[in-house]
């Protein structure tokens, strides 16, 4: 992969309008490129320049980064700070009645509350977590629906120095034990249920079987949201209802003042061994990009309501939910559904309705809503939107052109986001006041992200060009450190021969005017519907099954979820066909539902005797992956020990 050619050609350029420009935080690319400038000529003291500025500090700090022990690097170590104390309590003085969080339930209910009411709830919450023994540096899982809850949650365990680790809730039971596992977690916060699209999800029960799994000693309680009244077991001696135990703590509870470097979370993301990752980010850096990017990317206002639509089991709803829009003193919406239920102009009708000023969703949200109802934006009064954005993928040129046209009424600039878990916030996005926009292209690095382009054995691509994606510089908000897997840290982000630049594990194309256009993972990981997959972790849950021998799994272009997953599957027994193959493939997608979750179930399962390997055993994943986009495959196939089951292989069962 010494160079990638990008096939992709697009020319439309659009320019921030004047008035937007002009009313910018950051305004047109003269002041883009001053912060640039800012950055390069002094780079520590660019980002401890921004770290006082945006951060209250209980003692503040006076080392900036070190890199002793790279790639292990730190940042303002020496400096105390509390998050939950920078999203909330500093605002009470100034703000304590604005609205923090507007939230909208499945049906429709909306519950508003202020910031006072959030410290309150926070603080009783904190105090009921001291209750039950956590403190400084305990691990607590959080698996609950898109609520104020999760977020009170979130915050509650970061104002006692806890470190939480968010679990989506569609995770399956297994995936959910093998995170409590992983993080050694002595606490889980769940709900009965949830709902979500008017189903009901079972939450409370995928507690209980992960926990029963065994590995999970360190786990004394599991507290317990009452959201929809659902019967669930109950284990009396280790489940507390969460309104029982709040209900009689203070308004009150003192934020414990951590280190910098101090761990403010653990999240998961799916790794190519088919071990998921636990990224680890700090406190001080973490918080610092993800105000940073708050400010610059979405341009954001004191007047502004801001809508993400990402979950807080994902870093989009860590970032960009639970801490960016709070430590700004964001008014936000909160949504628990689905953008189709219960049609497909919900989120359109909640635009109106709240008069949201800042949209944040998924090109996967995008391309759905297209299909459904490409039409409906117009029905609801979408003016009080002035900035448009998107995450999880890249957004092809023509649902930008749908998104620019239709909902951002040809005025609202859109801020196409590159950045990913363990970046920790925005990488590459544009400026929307600044920085001209090409459909497709996130465009250029933010202010003090220096990034780069190059071949396999990092040596810098000039000009034009397509190659390896790499960040030069260690920067606040990125991973500390794989937990409790160091090694693997170094390896998989920092690999010997890009000799200290951070791999991000994705191809990149660089254009003639500087600006970014991605092209895909180098990995094995799947994107499907902003979900990222580790194809490991579905090929070890369908060879789990006992009539799999061996499977694997590829993406394939899909319009609406971005990929979708085809699964190639060797039986123990003799390859199925017909009504057989059917019931089997039925058998094995539920299979994988449960291994995982809903998400990870193949759209396709096709039976072969064999997998196409080299005589060395290696499976050609370029030869499946021409196979399930229905391509002829005319690269040389010599290599193979066994040319002929390629055409089993296009056989698709369903």
């Amino acid at each position: 992969m010494s160079s990638i050619e990008s096939v992709l050609t697009e020319t439309r350029i659009f320019a921030p309008r004047d008035a937007f420009r002009q009313a910018a935080t950051v305004s047109g690319l003269e002041g883009y490129q001053a912060l640039c400038d800012a950055a390069e000529q002094d780079y520590t003291g660019f980002w401890a320049d921004l770290a006082r500025q945006e951060i209250n500090w209980q003692t503040p700090f006076t080392e900036v980064l070190d890199e002793s022990d790279a790639p292990f690097y730190r940042w303002f170590a020496d400096g105390k700070l509390n998050a939950s104390y920078n999203c909330i309590d500093r605002h009470l003085e100034k703000r304590a009645n604005k609205i923090a969080l507007i939230f909208e339930a499945d049906d429709g209910a909306i519950t508003n509350i202020t910031y006072k009411e959030l410290h309150q709830r926070v603080c009783r919450f904190a105090n009921a977590l001291k209750k039950q023994g956590i403190g400084l540096g305990d691990r607590v899982i959080i698996y609950l629906p898109m609520s104020i809850e999760a977020i009170v949650a979130m915050q509650a365990c970061a104002r006692i120095g806890a470190i939480h680790s968010v679990v989506f809730g569609g995770f399956s039971a297994k995936s959910l034990h093998e995170r409590i596992v992983d993080v050694g977690a002595k606490l889980v916060i769940t709900a009965d249920g949830g709902v979500r699209g008017g189903k009901p999800v079972a939450l409370k029960a995928a507690v209980d079987e992960a926990i029963s799994q065994g590995g999970c000693e360190a786990i004394k309680k599991v507290i317990v949201y009452q959201r929809t009244g659902i019967d669930i077991a109950w284990h009396a001696e280790r489940d507390l209802w969460w309104h029982e135990i709040e209900s009689a703590e203070s308004d009150y509870c003192e934020p414990v003042w951590v280190d910098a470097e101090h761990p403010l979370f653990i999240l998961y993301t799916s790794g190519s061994t088919g071990t998921p990752k636990g990224v680890q980010h700090s406190t001080g850096g973490y918080l610092l990009g993800a105000i940073t990017s708050m400010k610059w990317v979405f341009d954001h206002k004191a007047t502004d309501i801001y809508w993400c639509t990402a979950d807080v089991g994902w870093i989009t709803g860590h970032s960009y939910v639970a801490y960016g829009p709070l430590a700004l003193g964001s008014t936000q919406v909160v949504f628990e559904g689905v953008p189709t239920y219960p049609d497909a102009g919900r989120f359109w009708q909640m635009v109106e309705r709240h008069k949201v000023s800042i949209f944040y969703t998924a090109p996967t949200a995008i391309r759905s809503l297209i299909k459904l109802g490409g039409d409906l934006p117009n029905r609801y009064d979408l003016s009080s939107l002035r900035l448009l954005g998107t995450v999880g993928e890249p957004i092809n040129p023509e649902a930008w052109m749908w998104y620019h046209k239709v909902v951002g009424k040809e005025r609202c600039p859109i801020a196409d986001t590159w950045w990913q878990t363990e970046t920790g916030s925005h990488m590459i996005a544009p400026l929307p006041g600044a920085i001209n926009l090409k459909p497709g292209s996130c465009t250029r690095p933010l202010p003090g992200i220096i990034m780069d382009i190059v071949e396999e054995d990092g040596t810098h691509i000039d000009g034009t060009g397509g190659g390896l994606l790499v960040v030069k510089k260690p920067w606040p908000s990125m991973i500390r450190n794989i937990w409790g897997n160091p090694e693997r840290f170094r390896k998989a982000y920092f690999p010997e021969e890009l000799k200290g630049l951070y791999l991000a594990g994705d191809s990149a194309h660089r254009d003639e005017d500087g600006y970014f256009w991605i092209m895909g993972r180098i990995d094995d990981v799947l994107n499907v519907s902003g979900h990222r997959l580790g194809t490991m972790e579905i090929e070890s849950a369908l060879v789990a099954n006992p009539l799999v021998a061996e499977a694997a799994i590829v993406g394939r272009p899909h319009e609406i979820k971005g990929e979708s997953i085809v699964a190639y599957v060797v039986l123990k027994g003799e390859r199925p066909e017909g009504d057989d193959a059917k019931t089997i493939a039925a058998q094995l997608r539920d299979w994988v539902g449960k291994e995982i979750g809903p998400i990870a179930k193949p759209d396709e399962i096709r039976f072969g005797e064999n997998l196409p390997k080299t005589r060395s055993g290696k499976i050609m994943r370029r030869l499946l992956r021409s196979l399930a986009k229905g391509e002829e495959i005319t690269s040389d196939i010599s290599t193979l020990d066994n040319p002929a089951i390629l055409e089993q292989l296009k056989q698709t069962v369903g």
